[in-house]
C-alpha cells in the first residue's frame, strides 16, 4: 500500500483512528488510546482485504470479531459500535475505486461475520470462566461445609464474604440463611427472604430435570448437581444463575441442610441473546438474514413423513434504477419499508420471510398443504407491493418477480431449493417481470446447462472448440455452386456438437460474440482463398459470413473486416456478410455507416430472414445491401407440386420487386426438387438446403462443385 498522504495507507490508518476512537471508553483494556489504535491497525487492514478480495472470506470477518474479544472488547457496547463504524466508513475509507454496491454488500456481509466471531470468541471465553467460577464454587462449597462443623464464627466469615450468592435451606425447603451477594442478586431485602419456601421458586423456562433433581437431593440420593435456572425478581424481570445446590450431612452422615451457590448470569445471557439475534437478522430491515433463512428451511426439509414445504424468492423490478437515481439512503428506505409489507404476509403458523441481501427476499411456508398456501402467500407478496412508497416526498411503484418452489420435504437439500427458486424467478423476470412463476423441473435444467455452457465459452474459444461448417449456395439457372456459408459449431467437452442456436445468444450475452465472430470471419475468408488457390477451374466461390447486432455496434467492425481480408490477399467481392432484417430494423445512420463502407469496398451485404420482420419495403432503398434471403416459411409449402398460389404469388412479388431494386435473391430451406423447380421459374438466384448439402466440412464443398460442374 501506498503511504503518501491521502494514499490507501493512509486513509486504512484514518479508518483505525475513527474506530479506535469510537470503541475504546467501552474496552476494559489497560493500554493508552494510541496503543489500542495500533492494535486495532492490523485488524482495519484485514478488513479492508476482505472488502477488496475477488473471493468474498467470510472467515476474516469472523477473526476480526474474534480478535476484539481478544484486545478486551468483550462490552456488548463495543460491537454494536465496531459494526457502526464498519457500516459508516470501510466502503469509504477502504473501498478503493471499486464497485460501490458490491462493496456495500460486503461491508453488510462482514458485519454479521464478525457479529458471529465475536460471539464465538465470547462464548468459548465465557465457557472457560464459567469452569473456572464453578472450580471456585466448589471449593466454597467444601470450605463452606468444613466451617459449618468447625465454628459459627468462621462460617460466618466466609457466608458474607463469599462473591458469589449463597443461601441455605433446611430438608424441608425453607430459607434459613442468606448472604449479601444473593440479596443482591434478587433485590430484595433479607426479611422478605427468610421464611420463603424453596418450591415458591419456580419458573417458566425452568429445564425439566431441575425439580426432579432437586427431590432427589432432599431424600439424600444424590450429593449436589449443577443447573441453569431463571428466578423471577420482585421488579418483574428476570434473574439468570448458574445454580450448584449440595446436601449438607451432620456429623453422624444423616442429610441436615441443603446448601445453595448462585452465579449470577443474566448479563452474559443477555449479551449472547443479542449476539445471536445480530448474527441471524438483516441490521437493516431487522427480518431473519440469510444465515437464520437456511436453519429454518433445512429445518422444514428434515420434517417427517407428510410434510410439505412452499418457497416465494422475490425480487424487486428496477430496484438498482430507484437506488441509482435517488441514492442509496432512499433505497434503503424503500426496503425497510417493502419489509415491513412482506412481514405482514406472513402471519400464519409456519410461515416467516427473510432478507437474503440487496433487494432479494424470500417467505416459506410449512405445513401438509402447502400447494395452496404458497400460491396465496405469493398473491398476498403481489398485492402488498401494488400501493405506491412513499420516500423523500416521491411516490415510487415497486413491482417484483417472484419463483415458486414447493414440494415435499426430505427430497432435495436447501441449495437445491434456492438454486431452483432462483431459477423460476429470473425465467418471471424474463417474462416481463410482476409476476410469479412455478417452478418446472425441466426449465432448470435448461438454465444450468445454459449457465454452464455460459461459463465454459470464454476459454472454449482459447481452447479450439470451435468449428466450422460450410452449406452450399447453388445457382439455380444451371445447378453450379457458387459459394457457401459458413455456419460455427461447438464441440462441447461434455454436450457434444452444439449448434450456432445453443450458444450464440450466450456469446451475445457475454460480449463473446465479437472474438468469435471475428475468428469465424478470418477462418471463412482463409477458406475461401484455399478454395481459389486450389481450385482454380472451379470457378470463383463467395463465402457468405453471418454478422449479429452485437457486432454490428462494435466501432472495429470495419477495420477488423479490412486487416483480415489484406491479411489473407483475398479481394472483398469474395465475402458476403448475412446481417437480419430484424437488426437493421429502425436503423439509423450511425449503425448503416460500416455496413456501407464495407459496401463500397466491394463487400456483399445479404438481408437475411426478409419477410419475417416488419418488413418496410421502401426501407430497402436506403439500405447498403445487394442481396435478400427469403426465409424458409415462404418456401414450405413448395415441397410439393403444384404449391400454394398464394405463396407463389407472394415470392414471385418479392423476387420482382428486389430486381427491379438490382438485388439479388437467395431462397434457404430447399429440401425437395419440387422446391428447387418452383423457385427457379419464379426467378430466385440461389439457394441453399438439405436437398443440394447439408452443412459440412469445407473439401466436401469442392465435391459437390466438380459434381455440378460436369452433370
Amino acid at each position: 500500500m501506498s503511504a503518501e498522504p491521502d494514499g490507501p495507507e493512509d486513509r486504512l490508518r484514518r479508518f483505525a483512528t475513527i474506530w479506535s476512537r469510537a470503541v475504546f471508553p467501552v474496552t476494559t483494556t489497560s493500554s493508552t488510546r494510541p496503543e489500542f489504535e495500533a492494535q486495532l491497525l492490523p485488524l482495519a487492514r484485514r478488513l479492508s482485504e476482505a472488502l477488496r478480495t475477488r473471493t468474498f472470506d467470510a472467515d476474516a470477518g469472523r477473526s476480526v470479531g474474534a480478535a476484539l474479544v481478544t484486545v478486551h472488547c468483550t462490552d456488548p457496547e463495543a460491537l454494536s459500535r465496531t459494526l457502526d463504524c464498519v457500516d459508516a466508513y470501510l466502503v469509504l475509507y477502504c473501498g478503493g475505486g471499486g464497485d460501490q454496491e458490491d462493496l456495500r454488500v460486503r461491508a453488510s456481509r462482514l458485519q454479521h461475520a464478525m457479529a458471529a466471531g465475536f460471539a464465538q470468541a465470547l462464548r468459548e471465553r465465557t465457557l472457560a470462566e464459567q469452569e473456572a467460577i464453578s472450580a471456585a464454587a466448589l471449593k466454597a462449597q467444601g470450605v463452606v461445609a468444613q466451617a459449618l462443623h468447625a465454628s459459627e464464627a468462621r462460617f460466618r466469615a466466609v457466608f458474607e464474604g463469599a462473591a458469589i450468592g449463597i443461601g441455605m435451606a433446611d430438608l424441608e425447603g425453607n430459607i434459613l440463611q442468606v448472604n449479601e451477594a444473593l440479596l443482591r442478586m434478587f433485590g430484595i431485602t433479607e426479611q422478605r427472604m427468610l421464611g420463603r419456601n424453596v418450591a415458591e421458586w419456580t419458573h417458566p423456562e425452568d429445564a425439566p430435570q431441575t425439580w426432579t433433581l432437586y427431590d432427589e437431593l432432599v431424600r439424600g440420593e444424590r450429593e449436589h448437581y449443577h443447573v441453569e435456572k431463571a428466578f423471577s425478581r420482585p421488579d418483574g424481570t428476570a434473574l439468570w444463575t448458574n445454580l450448584t445446590v449440595s446436601l449438607l450431612r451432620d456429623a453422624d452422615g444423616a442429610p441436615q441442610y441443603q446448601l445453595a451457590l448462585m452465579e449470577d448470569t443474566t448479563e452474559r445471557r443477555l449479551l449472547n441473546l443479542r449476539l445471536r439475534y445480530e448474527a441471524t437478522h438483516d441490521a437493516l430491515t431487522g427480518l431473519p438474514n440469510r444465515t437464520f433463512f437456511f436453519e429454518r428451511l433445512e429445518k422444514a426439509l428434515g420434517a417427517g413423513e407428510g410434510q410439505r414445504f412452499g418457497l416465494c424468492y422475490l425480487d424487486l423490478d428496477g430496484f438498482k434504477t430507484i437506488n441509482d437515481s435517488l441514492g442509496h439512503a432512499a433505497g434503503d428506505r424503500l426496503l425497510v419499508e417493502v419489509a415491513d409489507r412482506l412481514q405482514s404476509c406472513t402471519t400464519a403458523p409456519g410461515e416467516m420471510v427473510a432478507r437474503l441481501g440487496g433487494d432479494e427476499f424470500v417467505a416459506l411456508t410449512t405445513g401438509t398443504d402447502t400447494e395452496r398456501e404458497v400460491d396465496e402467500l405469493a398473491s398476498r407478496i403481489m398485492h402488498a407491493l401494488i400501493a405506491p412508497i412513499s420516500v423523500d416526498g416521491r411516490d415510487l411503484t415497486v413491482r417484483g418477480s417472484i419463483g415458486i418452489v414447493e414440494g415435499p420435504a426430505g427430497e432435495r437439500s436447501a441449495a437445491e431449493v434456492l438454486r431452483s427458486a432462483d431459477i423460476t424467478m429470473y425465467r418471471a423476470k424474463a417474462s416481463g417481470g410482476n409476476r410469479f412463476e412455478l417452478a418446472d423441473a425441466e426449465a432448470d435444467a435448461r438454465a444450468i446447462t445454459r449457465h454452464g455452457l455460459t461459463t465454459a465459452l470464454p476459454t472454449a474459444l482459447e481452447r479450439g472448440e470451435f468449428f466450422i461448417e460450410y452449406q452450399p449456395l447453388v445457382h439455380l439457372g444451371d445447378g453450379s455452386v457458387r459459394g457457401a456459408e459458413a455456419l460455427v459449431r461447438w464441440l462441447h467437452p461434455q454436450h457434444g456438437v452444439l449448434g450456432p442456436d445453443r450458444f450464440i445468444p450466450l456469446a451475445e450475452h457475454t460480449g463473446l460474440i465479437v472474438p468469435l465472430g471475428r475468428w469465424v470471419l478470418e477462418q471463412s475468408v482463409r477458406q475461401a482463398r484455399d478454395w481459389r488457390e486450389r481450385h482454380t477451374d472451379a470457378g470463383p466461390l463467395r463465402i457468405n459470413v453471418n454478422l449479429s447486432p452485437c457486432q454490428l455496434t462494435h466501432p472495429g467492425l470495419v477495420q477488423d473486416t479490412v486487416d483480415i481480408l489484406e491479411r489473407t490477399g483475398v479481394d472483398p467481392d469474395a465475402l458476403c456478410l448475412e446481417v437480419t432484417e430484424s437488426a437493421l430494423i429502425g436503423a439509423d445512420d450511425d449503425l448503416l455507416k460500416p455496413l456501407r463502407r464495407l459496401a463500397e469496398m466491394g463487400v456483399d451485404i445479404a438481408l437475411d430472414d426478409f419477410g419475417t420482420g416488419y418488413s418496410n419495403l421502401a426501407n430497402l432503398r436506403r439500405l447498403p445491401v445487394s442481396i435478400l434471403k427469403l426465409d424458409r416459411s415462404f418456401t414450405q409449402s413448395m415441397q410439393q407440386f403444384p404449391a400454394d398460389p398464394v405463396d407463389l404469388k407472394i415470392v414471385e412479388g418479392i423476387v420482382s420487386l428486389a430486381h427491379s431494386l438490382d438485388l439479388a435473391v437467395t431462397v434457404e430451406g430447399v429440401e425437395t426438387g419440387a422446391q428447387a423447380e418452383q423457385l427457379r421459374i419464379l426467378g430466385c438466384d440461389t439457394a441453399q438446403g438439405w436437398y443440394y448439402a447439408r452443412p459440412g466440412p469445407p473439401d466436401r464443398l469442392h465435391e459437390l462443385a466438380l459434381v455440378d460442374a460436369t452433370g
